[in-house]
């Protein structure tokens, strides 16, 4: 049982962190929050169970850069009990030997090997493997003069680029992307889906240990960091899962930018120029990935004036804190070459370089093989009725319709 005088107890003013508000107008949410609470907000998780919602830019990066007071295993929480047994969150919150969770010279151990592993793959071949997969994806649709482009294109490119990086069987892919699809709808499904992930990278880890290949699996296998197949098992997931998912988001979220925003229509008549623009404004504005389960304090401390207990939860709001108008006015805008946002993460537990690189190559390709291909292309509805599927971990349309001129597939 938890003690008592750790116990988190539930300020009269939380604020529920899910809902239509949170989800489909989070903008509107965080400035709320904000005005009516600082920077550390004092919120209630599915279930109503208390957390502390970190929207400050400043201390986003005072937690993320500290983590001896503020820890990333979540066996640490002070709140387990309050728990039900089906969580929807279980799966980001339940303590796993994951490099996600790991701390200290066992997470540097593993981080170090999955940069290496990463590292090693070639930025062309990736950048030409991604063309080929957009054209094959485009040529399904192509002569339609129509489609969704989030089902159609965005969600299924990236993990048909990633499953050939890590060595995935073919036969594995649809149910694995399935299942991390699952996970991440935080829903009643969470917790059955990233039981059958485990499944899945077990015998992905256990045939590349028997017939290694020129894979990141197997890179990792043979890495000098000594993996074994368990820990590999643990890590395989959140690298998938990030590899492939808000890559997804980043490629549909910058196409609805470029056909909802005026500043883009030049790029959509065939130029390329505003690509890496629009790629990058979108992880200021809707970045995929937008909060984490996140930190744990080490012991009794003060954040913004906020007295954190041992054990208490502190939730990063990654999209909360790129809108914190001390970094980002409104008269200022995203900026093309300003990079200082959260959405890769930041400090020890940020993504690994260099992911946010590979995953760059990935969106990018993409987004500019749609342009050459279908040049006319525009939305078929009104932008005010795209709407946003509800999820505490990414920011994704529900459909992304748009109408072309028909176009041949080339032979």
């Amino acid at each position: 049982m938890t003690d008592e005088s750790v116990r988190p107890h539930a300020d009269e003013n939380a604020v529920r962190l899910y809902g239509e508000d949170f989800d489909q107008r989070p903008k509107d949410f965080f400035e709320r929050m904000r005005r009516e609470h600082g920077p550390v907000v004092p919120v209630l998780l599915e279930g109503d169970i208390p957390a502390w919602y970190v929207i400050g830019y400043r201390e986003v990066n005072h937690v993320t850069g500290n983590p001896a007071l503020f820890a990333r295993d979540t066996r640490r929480w002070n709140a387990w009990d309050l728990v039900p047994e089906n969580w929807s969150l279980l799966p980001f919150v339940g303590w796993n030997p994951s490099v996600m969770l790991a701390e200290g010279e066992e997470h540097h151990r593993r981080s170090a090997a999955i940069s290496d592993a990463l590292d090693a793959v070639d930025r062309t071949e990736l950048a030409g493997i991604s063309e080929r997969v957009a054209d094959h994806l485009i040529d399904e649709f192509a002569g339609d003069g129509e489609a969704d482009l989030g089902s159609r294109f965005a969600d299924r490119l990236p993990p048909m680029v990633m499953v050939g990086l890590f060595g995935v069987p073919d036969a594995e892919v649809p149910d694995m992307i399935r299942d991390i699809q699952d996970v991440a709808g935080s829903d009643e499904k969470a917790v059955a889906a990233y039981q059958r992930l485990q499944g899945t990278m077990r015998r992905l880890a256990e045939t590349r240990r028997a017939h290694p290949g020129a894979d990141v699996t197997s890179r990792l296998l043979q890495h000098p960091a000594g993996y074994t197949v368990d820990e590999l098992i643990s890590d395989l997931i959140p690298m998938l899962s990030a590899g492939t998912l808000p890559t997804g988001h980043w490629i549909g979220n910058t196409l609805r930018l470029m056909l909802v925003d005026e500043q883009f229509a030049v790029t959509l008549q065939g130029g390329r120029g505003s690509v890496s623009q629009a790629l990058n404004q979108v992880l200021w504005e809707d970045t995929p990935s937008q909060n984490n389960i996140g930190r744990f304090a080490v012991r009794s401390c003060e954040l913004a004036g906020r007295k954190i207990r041992p054990g208490d939860m502190l939730i990063l709001g990654w999209a909360a804190a790129n809108a914190d108008p001390q970094v980002q006015p409104p008269a200022q805008g995203a900026g093309a070459g300003n990079r200082a946002h959260l959405s890769f993460g930041h400090g020890d537990h940020g993504c690994p370089y260099p992911a946010p690189e590979l995953a760059e190559v990935v969106a990018r390709t993409a987004v500019e093989v749609l342009l050459d291909r279908l040049p006319d292309i525009e939305l078929a509805v009104k932008p005010d009725e795209l709407l946003w599927l509800p999820s505490f971990w990414v920011r994704r349309l529900a459909a992304l319709p748009v109408r072309f001129t028909p176009a041949m597939a080339p032979h």
